[in-house]
């Protein structure tokens, strides 16, 4: 475990190095990934950096149960990589990978052991359009578990602004979201994907993983951004990226700098 920790720590400060090494890392679970990947947090924390929040993956698409059915595992989310609509992202700074766009929620309150669907619903202070940017640093073929422990491939979000659940103009299962992109032809759309069929009910999905987090020491807590699933999604390349979300929710922005 010691090694896979130290390979992924590196890989987590310089991308482009060299993964092979994990080829040879044996076969882990969803949940001794998870422990791992709670490691690579702590080495984060001793660096002075500040967790900003939490996502919870496969819950959307072809990776849904993509680790085996009903496997929802979790990933973390660092403060200086939470940025807010209108950031720009040096290319440079990505290795590989893409932008997915993504329903965050911002938590009003802790959300823990016994959380429900309806406790969940409660906990949030709104909700708000999101990107997920996504760095690729496995080798192809890696054990479910692994990619738990690299942290579900995520690099960092960015936020748009924070829309009270109660200003929402319908249900979060009519929800659709729209993703387009400006890398020097003018702005076209890549994809728009609704809700319904795609992804999981968000509020099940929050309170699945504030009980998961429960089990590995950790709580949902105020202020926290939780980011629930894909919909659309682009790789990197130099540009301008946009994502709609329907009933009221908004937009948000991001440019990937040459």
């Amino acid at each position: 475990m010691q090694n896979i920790l130290d390979t992924l720590w590196a890989l987590h400060q310089n991308p482009d190095l060299d993964p092979t090494p994990l080829r040879e890392a044996s076969e882990l679970s969803a949940d001794e990934g998870q422990l791992v990947q709670l490691q690579l947090l702590e080495r984060w924390l001793e660096q002075g950096e500040e967790l900003a929040g939490w996502k919870i993956g496969m819950t959307s698409g072809e990776s849904r149960n993509a680790l085996g059915d009903g496997i929802r595992p979790s990933g973390f989310v660092l403060r200086s990589r939470t940025l807010h609509s209108g950031a720009s992202i040096p290319r440079k700074d990505l290795y590989k990978g893409g932008v997915e766009n993504e329903l965050c929620f911002v938590m009003a309150d802790y959300l823990g052991e016994g959380a429900t669907p309806a406790l969940a619903k409660g906990a949030i202070a709104g909700v708000t359009a999101a990107f997920e940017i996504n760095q690729k640093r496995l080798p192809p073929g890696c054990s479910a578990g692994l990619r738990v422990a690299d942290n579900l491939s995520n690099w960092g979000i960015v936020v748009g602004a924070t829309v009270p659940l109660a200003n929402t103009t319908a249900d979060l299962a009519e929800l659709e979201v729209a993703l387009y992109g400006d890398t020097g032809k003018g702005e076209q759309l890549v994809e728009s994907v609704p809700s319904q069929g795609h992804i999981d009910d968000h509020f099940e999905s929050l309170s699945i993983l504030a009980n998961r987090l429960h089990r590995f020491g950790h709580t949902l807590a105020p202020n926290q951004y939780i980011i629930t699933g894909a919909y659309g999604k682009t790789p990197f390349a130099p540009g301008n990226f946009r994502g709609d979300f329907s009933v009221g929710i908004g937009g948000v922005r991001v440019e990937i700098t040459a």
